[in-house]
């Protein structure tokens, strides 16, 4: 890796952990809590969607560990983040359905100062 990869990866990482305010916990709670039913129940570790997962896999791992796929999600949460922000609640997307998506994606609007 040269150093302005490892200088844009290092970027990506604060910009990812920026837009991601909920711990592990607090979004694994979520996704289970949002998906909550009979076959969130039996396998937890599948709750919520994949999105989310994912985001709660990156979350557990330390930044060598990453995957090309990590890298590309988190770039994506990243700007959905950014843009829904930038958006905000609106006629297509009220205020609970906005706030539940980010959260889905580890971003509770409601912490952003």
């Amino acid at each position: 890796m040269t150093d302005a990869e490892a200088f844009e990866m290092d970027a990506l990482w604060s910009d990812f952990h920026s837009a991601v305010n909920m711990t592990s916990q607090e979004l694994a709670a979520w996704l289970r809590v949002s998906s909550a039913g009979e076959d969130a129940e039996r396998l937890p570790e599948r709750a919520g969607p994949e999105r989310g997962r994912g985001v709660l896999s990156i979350l557990r791992k330390r930044q060598m560990d990453l995957t090309d796929a990590d890298i590309d999600l988190m770039r994506e949460v990243v700007e959905t983040v950014s843009s829904e922000r930038e958006a905000g609640p609106r006629e297509t997307r009220p205020e609970p359905d906005w706030r539940y998506q980010l959260m889905s994606l580890g971003h509770d609007p409601l912490r952003a100062g």
